[in-house]
């Protein structure tokens, strides 16, 4: 079988369907897609309205809520215990597949009629949890996104297994950190990233098996370093006193004093460990995966992002979760023994032969469902006897190829392509796509997408980020009392007691930026979704790589920086 190119609807590049990507569509029973991977990607997380919170009332007990949906949205929102009780059943929303309507335009108006939950959470493994949005098992965490089996955990994303930590991006199976970005298995490590089984190191990128280490880069199994010198442990404390931790104007000076350490020194092309026929970036514990970013535990997959559970096979274009999950095709938020999956926004707790379904728990067999809790052979959440709904499952199908919808830019969706842009729940500056591909107002509307128009609460700030005292030895419990001003937007935002509590456990200064502006600059530090063609800058060979061509850092493919390196 040969390479075939294809034009993305979207963009116009040009794109390939291998091989191995024709036996994949072939396996599962659907087409090849349309768009190419980058812009099947940014339409998945278009949408997911991952950290866009507002306030508004449940629609069915009356109380006020913290919900994904801003009150102007034209849906039923339910609060969480009211969602997850036995006190509706979504079939009573029911509707009829009409047969000479189009079927994406049929789905849209079913949206506005069945109750979402507020937000998406595995609510019932939540303890005092309240502010937190695509979790579950947390216990005391506040103000994380896409994160599981966290305890006392604030202002995080892609955070799992993690205890006693704050302002972290992508780390796993650690404590005590702060201010950190992809570490696995650390201990009190802050300002670091990239790193892995590391215990009392600051300010480090691609450490592993170190300890006591300030400022360092590619290091592995060293103790009492600082920028790449060897200290003795006498030495080394008696120098870390001077760094001054507890200023904000310290810490500052620190962070442009390592950032450029680390350019003088080699970077792998890709972050990634313990894997077998790979690629992509920041991959773990994978095999025969291919295109993958921020992905762990991977087996036969291609296009995917942030797997942060694993295991997780046979999977194509899945963007978030896992956990045991396995056959899943262009879907989101997509976990917990999913099995069979297509072309979803929401599926887990042991689903299985779901498509074109949003928030499916514990179903099997549904088709264009919608906030459905333990069915079987639905559509359009309707219920039906096995044989009427293989019957009508195959005459959605062939409606769908023989009458596609046309969004009013001229993309064309038949089966086999993920949900329309125009179904998304979110606007695009509410989805987490605006945080991956920020684009401006005009340019959202130009590309047929919806902005949102959102009015900023305001509250009087008492203390503005100049005046934050520069060392946390000087910050009492009355600050929490504050309403303080982010240093970059503006926009108001306070602490809570458990963070208050972890900096002065840590002798770290307040920080100057509301949640959102720290989270931002987080991903800013993490290489893009994708692939630039670069050379090897000590010998020469082709790689592909995450660091694009115009970027300083000094890139090695992986022969030569194991060989000095590792």
């Amino acid at each position: 079988m040969n390479l075939e190119t294809k034009i993305c609807q979207n963009c116009k590049q040009n794109f390939q369907i291998e091989p191995e990507d024709i036996d994949f569509y072939d396996k599962i029973d659907v087409p090849p897609p349309t768009f190419c991977p980058g812009c099947r990607f940014q339409r998945r997380i278009m949408f997911r309205n991952e950290r866009v919170l507002y306030k508004r009332n449940c629609d069915l007990c009356g109380k006020q809520i913290i919900t994904v949906f801003s009150p102007d949205k034209p849906y039923k929102v339910y609060c969480q215990p009211c969602w997850w009780s036995d006190n509706w059943d979504a079939t009573e929303y029911a509707a009829e597949y009409d047969p000479k309507r189009n079927f994406f335009e049929q789905y849209k108006e079913f949206q506005a009629k069945v109750p979402y939950m507020a937000l998406i959470n595995g609510y019932t493994t939540l303890i005092n949890s309240e502010y937190v949005n695509h979790t579950g098992h947390l216990k005391n965490c506040y103000l994380i996104f896409n994160s599981d089996y966290c305890e006392n955990v604030y202002y995080g994303a892609m955070v799992n297994s993690d205890k006693d930590s704050m302002d972290l991006f992508g780390v796993d199976e650690s404590e005590l950190c702060y201010e950190d970005i992809r570490l696995l298995k650390c201990f009190r490590t802050f300002f670091s990233q990239d790193s892995r089984n590391c215990t009392n190191v600051y300010f480090s990128k691609a450490l592993t098996g170190c300890s006591n280490c300030f400022g360092c880069i590619n290091l592995h199994n060293k103790n009492y370093y600082i920028f790449n010198k060897p200290y003795s442990r006498e030495e080394y404390e008696r120098e870390i006193k001077k760094f001054r931790l507890d200023s904000f104007s310290a810490i500052e000076y620190i962070k442009k004093q390592t950032a450029e350490f680390w350019l003088k020194h080699p970077h792998r092309f890709a972050r990634s460990a313990q894997n077998v026929n790979v690629s992509g970036d920041y991959i773990y514990e994978c095999k025969n995966a291919h295109n993958m970013y921020m992905t762990r535990g991977v087996e036969d997959g291609r296009f995917s992002q942030w797997i942060t559970l694993p295991p997780a096979k046979d999977i194509y274009d899945l963007t978030e979760w896992g956990n045991g999950i396995e056959r899943v095709c262009d879907s989101i938020t997509v976990g917990e023994g999913a099995n069979n999956i297509k072309f979803c926004f929401g599926a887990w707790s042991s689903c299985s032969n779901i498509e074109y379904s949003m928030f499916a728990v514990n179903c099997e067999n549904v088709f264009g469902c919608l906030n459905l809790k333990k069915k079987r052979y639905c559509i359009f959440n309707k219920q039906y006897s096995k044989e009427e709904y293989e019957r009508i499952r195959r005459e959605i199908i062939s409606n769908m190829n023989e009458n596609p919808y046309t969004d009013k830019t001229g993309r064309v969706y038949k089966y086999g392509e993920f949900f329309p842009y125009d179904l998304s729940l979110f606007s695009y500056n509410e989805s987490t796509a605006a945080q991956y591909y920020p684009l401006a107002k005009e340019k959202i509307i130009e590309k047929g997408w919806r902005w949102h128009d959102s009015t900023r609460n305001e509250y009087k700030i008492t203390m503005s980020a100049q005046e934050m005292p520069d060392s946390i030895e000087d910050v009492q419990e009355t600050i929490l009392k504050e309403i303080l001003g982010c240093g970059n937007c503006g926009k108001a935002f306070r602490m809570v007691t458990g963070e208050y509590e972890l900096l002065k456990r840590f002798g770290f200064p307040l920080p100057r930026l509301c949640p959102d502006c720290r989270h931002i600059g987080r991903i800013k530090k993490t290489n893009p979704y994708k692939l630039w063609d670069r050379k090897c800058a000590k010998c020469g060979t082709d790689i592909k790589t995450s660091y694009s061509p115009d970027r300083p850092e000094i890139v090695y493919c992986e022969s030569c920086y194991n060989s000095e390196v590792a």
